[in-house]
């Protein structure tokens, strides 16, 4: 009985441990995405965000902010429930409206896990008033800061031209219990040039390279490990490699009702041969592609197509896989609710996520 209870707890005290032995998949939480159009969309939206959740996709595009202030929340719910994902980002025109600031926080947790480490006493009985509970999670807080280029020229609502920029400064925080925690930092730059009905994007992520220390609690940590013959994890420092997304997409009125865009894609990873569409090392190139339709620029409708990877049945034959997407999203004044049905899975064996977001637009 102990052994399990004791394995049991041991499963949840590995994870950091395994990240590091895996530096490819450091903070790959940051890596899912936030706002239910972008989740529609197969997070196809580098080069046409342009709202407040341009602070996590594309800082340049908060250049295109509707309005002095913008606000939006998310929620979602990952594996049945068990893991919580969870976004909140306000943006603001600073500077007399030549710039453009936004703050943005993203946490992904499992909440409430049985801690098991106290479960028998001294005595060897078994007290489960002595089990307790801890949460495993990772925070993510983003500062960003945007503004256009003194040659882009906005005259033109409908089709302004030109270039922005914008910059992310990022604090992640991952924490499991009081077994074990960690800090980093890291860098974001993107950019997005505006031509006519085209949009063009790219966003360099982690561009000096995040770096994660990782501390662990010895004294909680010693009796589990030592009984189970495994190694107490030492402190240690997390990398995680450059990532660079660029993208193009279209957008043009149809009539005075319909109106269309489509984005497509590449995002390229410099950590080592990942098992995408194109995978080599050290580069691979993940491609998506989305779409998204209006109605008067207030009922909306986005599907995306992204995740494309080879992959081996059970006879030995190799087929691809690849991971469908799709939203809607209706508009209100200046009020947004937005809602996607994401398949985490694949399109054979599909494990989809509900993933609801809103969106307010402050006039004054």
């Amino acid at each position: 009985m102990r052994k399990h209870f004791r394995f049991f707890l041991l499963g949840f005290l590995f994870s950091p441990a395994a990240v590091f032995a895996q530096q490819k998949y450091s903070n790959e939480f940051l890596n899912i995405g936030v706002g239910s159009r972008a989740f529609g969309m197969s997070q196809s939206v580098v080069s046409s965000v342009d709202d407040v959740t341009s602070g996590y996709w594309n800082p340049a595009g908060l250049t295109r902010l509707e309005g002095p202030v913008q606000a939006s929340l998310m929620h979602s719910k990952y594996f049945a429930g068990l893991a919580r994902y969870d976004y909140g980002g306000i943006a603001a025109s600073v500077a007399d409206n030549t710039a453009v600031m936004a703050f943005s926080v993203v946490r992904f947790g499992v909440d409430d896990i049985p801690d098991t480490s106290e479960l028998i006493d001294l005595d060897g009985n078994i007290n489960y008033d002595r089990v307790k509970s801890f949460s495993a999670a990772d925070y993510a807080f983003i500062l960003s800061y945007a503004r256009n280029s003194k040659r882009r020229n906005q005259s033109d609502k409908e089709s302004p031209t030109g270039l922005s920029y914008g910059a992310n400064v990022k604090v992640i925080h991952r924490k499991v219990g009081e077994y074990g925690k960690s800090f980093g930092f890291g860098l974001d730059f993107g950019v997005q040039y505006l031509f006519k009905h085209w949009s063009f994007g790219a966003m360099g992520r982690d561009i000096t390279t995040t770096y994660n220390s990782w501390t662990y609690n010895a004294n909680k940590l010693s009796s589990v490990y030592t009984a189970t013959g495994n190694e107490i994890p030492k402190n240690s420092t997390e990398l995680t490699y450059p990532r660079v997304v660029l993208g193009a997409a279209y957008s043009n009125r149809l009539n005075q009702n319909f109106g269309f865009t489509g984005e497509a894609n590449l995002n390229l990873t410099t950590d080592g041969q990942r098992n995408v569409l194109i995978s080599a090392d050290p580069v691979s190139v993940d491609p998506t592609i989305g779409v998204e339709a209006d109605f008067k620029k207030t009922a909306f409708l986005r599907a995306g197509l992204g995740n494309i990877q080879k992959a081996t049945d059970f006879e030995g034959k190799q087929a691809y896989t690849y991971q469908p997407n799709m939203g809607v999203g209706i508009r209100i004044k200046n009020f947004c609710v937005d809602y996607a049905l994401t398949d985490i899975g694949n399109s054979s064996d599909a494990l989809y996520s509900n993933v609801f977001s809103v969106r307010l637009i402050f006039t004054k």
